[in-house]
């Protein structure tokens, strides 16, 4: 997969693109760019994602601070990877770009600069300045600027439409299946080990503090979580606590994530991890004493253990 962040040297042979921000590249978005695939091959093109760096809002509506993510930069990438794209480009978004109409974009970066033969969108894709252009816009351009143009219907699961705002939603409720089934893969943070507060350490329960270095991730909602963690190049289960007391992390909504790794006894202070979401088990406590705290966390690995050995 070639990756570029301008179209300075671009270059492909009868582009078949597709273009969205792709926050998490979950299962809506596999459907297009699978259609993209099958499209390139039958028409001897290649396939191209278009997608932007930073998020659009972040440059629309710099003030907002409710924006959270699904996928960081190099997430992304890794996922278009190993989808198994030929060209990934990521386009600078600036407040110059966002002021170009939907007109302007085909006609002076898709075709000017790409010169794409056929396009895929999905079937809520809204394009150009104020998200103006629409399938039908793109319809009528495609007939003057000859390109091909093609809309795919909307991918529903158990009943329900794949979106990014639903798994954002689903992630902040703790339903992790939920979240997991529309992703297609388990949702995941990473982060380097901080030094924490280390209680946990002094009841037998050990913790490694999770900073994302990312202001954007969405963090999903409080409480204890199943999980896996790959550190070090290998796999470990995990059970982790997701809470808002005080703490060292940048998240935007200042969480604290600590996860212990279960038969694990090694100093990974400065490490960078990744930790994969299998299942909510229950909603944050308060505890009396450090006694009744270490008594649930003795249930909740028994918990952990017997879910992760299910999955």
């Amino acid at each position: 997969m070639q990756i570029h962040s301008d179209l300075d040297n671009f270059n492909a042979i009868s582009p078949v693109v597709t273009i969205g921000t792709f926050d998490g590249v979950h299962l809506g978005h596999r459907e297009v760019i699978s259609e993209l695939k099958r499209l390139s091959m039958v028409y001897g093109g290649e396939s191209v994602v278009f997608t932007f760096e930073p998020h659009p809002r972040i440059i629309i509506a710099p003030d907002e601070d409710s924006l959270r993510l699904l996928s960081s930069k190099d997430e992304k990438i890794a996922l278009m990877e190993d989808i198994g794209i030929d060209h990934l480009v990521i386009y600078p978004f600036t407040k110059d770009f966002a002021g170009l109409t939907y007109n302007d974009f085909v006609t002076k970066i898709l075709v000017g600069k790409m010169n794409i033969a056929r396009l895929v969108v999905g079937y809520d894709h809204r394009f150009g300045q104020g998200r103006k252009g629409d399938f039908n816009s793109l319809e009528l351009l495609s007939k003057t600027l000859n390109f091909k143009v093609e809309q795919l219907s909307q991918l529903v699961v158990d009943n329900k439409v794949v979106s990014s705002t639903k798994i954002r939603s689903a992630l902040e409720e703790g339903e992790i299946a939920k979240a997991n089934d529309f992703l297609g893969y388990r949702y995941s943070l990473s982060g380097t080990v901080v030094i924490g507060n280390q209680i946990g350490r002094t009841i037998g329960f050990p913790t490694a503090n999770l900073d994302t270095g990312d202001k954007y991730k969405l963090v999903p909602g409080d409480g204890v979580y199943a999980v896996t963690v790959l550190t070090g190049g290998l796999i470990y289960n995990g059970m982790l606590n997701i809470g808002m007391r005080p703490t060292v992390n940048s998240n935007a909504d200042h969480k604290t994530v600590e996860v212990h790794i279960l038969n694990f006894n090694e100093n990974i202070y400065h490490e960078f991890i990744t930790v994969f979401f299998v299942e909510k088990i229950r909603n944050e406590q308060k505890f009396e004493g450090l006694d009744q705290l270490k008594a649930q966390l003795h249930k909740d690995q028994i918990q952990v253990m017997e879910i992760l050995a299910e999955n």
